[in-house]
């Protein structure tokens, strides 16, 4: 047998791991609310060719391949507890038992790391929280697919209405129209799923969930009550009212709390997922998730401050082009906007900067930011210059942020990639709020200069996600529970290692 022939029945035996592993991963999610990661990345749903990609994957950051045949043991062990809804990564539980010296099987060690999940997990079976998508453009039908998607097996979140401006036309025709937008999208591909019309009763019906479509130009006219929903979260994704007067009108019948897809201006808290969302106060009724870049700067942001100390920084976003600007020269409000988005690179301004002050408040350091539009349609990069309160070696600096992407509380919000050919589209679809280029990371004694990509839509929406999760009181456990990361002792192992 040829080295070759040793490959191919290898590459057919993980095939065959893999395979074996979807039914399982389905049940969990379909019948216990379990959502199956690795290293953050969700398993649900996914193809034989995706786990094993997934599972390649952690070479490129941990510096080591993880099998299937080592991840299969943990998802059996899983599969045989009675768990509730929770989300549990099995490239943290491998890596943990390998780390491991009591001599423990795989069982016994899955069974111990995640106790917390074992019986409820803290949610209630079958409980859930209503949500309303008031507006259905490129957030909205991004939100709307992860909301169908995480409706599981009924539990934690419910997408029940949509609502949008009526179209003045054939009300038939509008159902029509808006889901085709939900089942085709040019950037972000098919909608994984059947989705069909009910022009009877107004709805969409995607996946089974019934999505009743509201037509109305005034938030305070709707009754939710009509339809069946109770205190439900909804999300404005307009933009149009950005302060708590204006958002207010949404509080009608039906509806408990309103999360806005845009900074928020005034008193109304902006907040990113990861960084200040558990200083939400339970009662808080209206709340920002700030912006894409905001979300896409700050966690990192907060891990070098935690750990280096940040002086002063400047972040310039080279940030795609959006629907508000203009496909040919016309009038816009903003002169620069008004030029042809696709043709052009547009400077304009950015409230990222200025929105970090709200969302780390014990940062002194001032952020100043700027911002320019390209011709490309979806992913963003954040250089985020950064002048720290002591000084430091690039190398350390990967270390640490490698190590924040794989096992700290940031690990949702900070991916991680050290592909020297790395450009915009490889990022589309990325569910982490930002992605650190290893490659292109600068340092120079107390000077660090970070570039992140970022999914300035796809996520931005899982952001949003998160945030409406934890206000509704079904945000799922993660385990096995992260650690604190110290780069210190991190750095210092990497320096033991090359040392010998």
């Amino acid at each position: 047998m040829t080295v070759n022939d040793d490959l191919f029945t290898d590459w057919k035996r993980r095939e065959e791991i893999a395979e074996a592993m979807i039914p399982i991963i389905g049940r969990l999610h379909r019948e216990r609310d379990v959502n199956v990661l690795l290293h953050s990345r969700s398993l649900v749903n996914k193809s034989v060719v995706s786990i094993l990609k997934t599972h390649r994957f952690a070479r490129q950051i941990a510096g080591e391949e993880l099998s299937v045949t080592e991840t299969m043991p943990f998802l059996r062990a899983l599969a045989d507890l009675d768990l509730g809804p929770s989300q549990i990564d099995l490239g943290i539980l491998a890596a943990g038992h390998k780390a491991d010296d009591r001599g423990l099987s795989a069982a016994e060690y899955t069974a111990e790391a995640v106790a917390g999940a074992i019986g409820t997990g803290g949610l209630e079976r079958g409980a859930g929280r209503d949500v309303v998508l008031y507006g259905f453009g490129r957030i909205g039908r991004l939100l709307a697919r992860l909301l169908i998607e995480k409706a599981g097996s009924g539990n934690g979140l419910r997408l029940r209405a949509i609502v949008v401006r009526p179209g003045g036309g054939d009300t038939e025709q509008d159902l029509v129209k808006r889901a085709s937008l939900l089942r085709r999208d040019s950037i972000h591909g098919q909608f994984n799923g059947t989705i069909t019309v009910d022009p009877e009763h107004h709805r969409i019906i995607a996946n089974g969930n019934g999505i009743q479509v509201v037509y109305s130009n005034d938030p305070a006219a709707v009754d939710y009550t009509a339809y069946g929903i109770q205190d439900a979260i909804l999300i404005d994704n307009t933009g149009r009212w950005r302060d708590r007067e204006g958002l207010s009108q949404h509080l009608r019948p039906g509806i408990a709390k309103v999360v806005l897809t845009a900074p928020g201006k005034g008193d109304v808290p902006n907040i990113v997922h990861g960084v200040n969302h558990d200083t939400l106060k339970p009662d808080e009724r209206i709340l920002s998730c700030a912006s894409c870049t905001t979300n896409a700067i700050v966690p990192p942001l907060k891990a070098m401050a935690d750990e280096y100390g940040v002086l002063r920084g400047h972040v310039e976003t080279v940030h795609s082009f959006t629907n508000d600007q203009n496909l040919l020269d016309n009038y816009h409000k903003s002169e620069r906007r008004g030029r042809s988005a696709p043709l052009n690179m547009v400077i304009t301004e950015t409230g990222a900067a200025s929105a970090v002050a709200k969302a780390l408040p014990d940062l002194k350091a001032k952020i100043t930011g700027s911002s320019i539009r390209v011709p490309v349609p979806d992913v963003s990069i954040a250089i985020l210059n950064l002048q720290l309160a002591r000084e430091t070696s690039r190398e350390e600096v990967v270390d640490y942020l490698r190590e924040v992407s794989l096992t700290s509380p940031l690990r949702r919000q900070i991916d991680f990639t050290n592909g020297p050919d790395a450009v915009s589209s490889d990022f589309i679809g990325s569910r982490h709020a930002s992605i650190v280029d290893a490659g292109a990371t600068k340092v120079d004694g107390d000077n660090a200069i970070l570039y992140l990509w970022y999914d300035n839509e796809f996520g931005y929406s899982c952001q949003v996600v998160r945030v409406v999760q934890h206000v509704s009181g079904v945000e799922y456990p993660t385990f096995p529970k992260p650690a604190t990361v110290s780069a210190v002792s991190a750095v210092s192992a990497v320096q033991a290692v090359s040392a010998v």
